[in-house]
């Protein structure tokens, strides 16, 4: 194993998968609804556990399926976080 390889396995469980410093802030956010990753974010959720509310059908907040994805109306995400 090289030092490049080396490296990458000790910082694997340091670097985060996403990048949370893309994700716009929810007072300044413009879109109608959001992607799994960004309402997770958002929540303080894991994107897995939206996931299981959508598929459940017994969370907070119910997304829309949009070509069998997932979008999260900002108008709930708001509106969960302010109770």
């Amino acid at each position: 194993m090289n030092q490049l390889q080396q490296n990458a396995v000790q910082h694997e469980h340091v670097m985060p998968s996403n990048d949370w410093s893309s994700f716009t802030s929810l007072d300044l956010e413009r879109r109608t609804h959001v992607d799994t990753a960004c309402a997770a974010y958002h929540l303080g959720r894991k994107p897995q556990t939206l996931r299981v509310w959508a598929s459940s059908e017994n969370g907070p907040l119910r997304p829309v399926r949009v070509n069998g994805r997932l979008a999260w109306p900002v108008a709930d995400i708001r509106r969960v976080l302010q109770t």
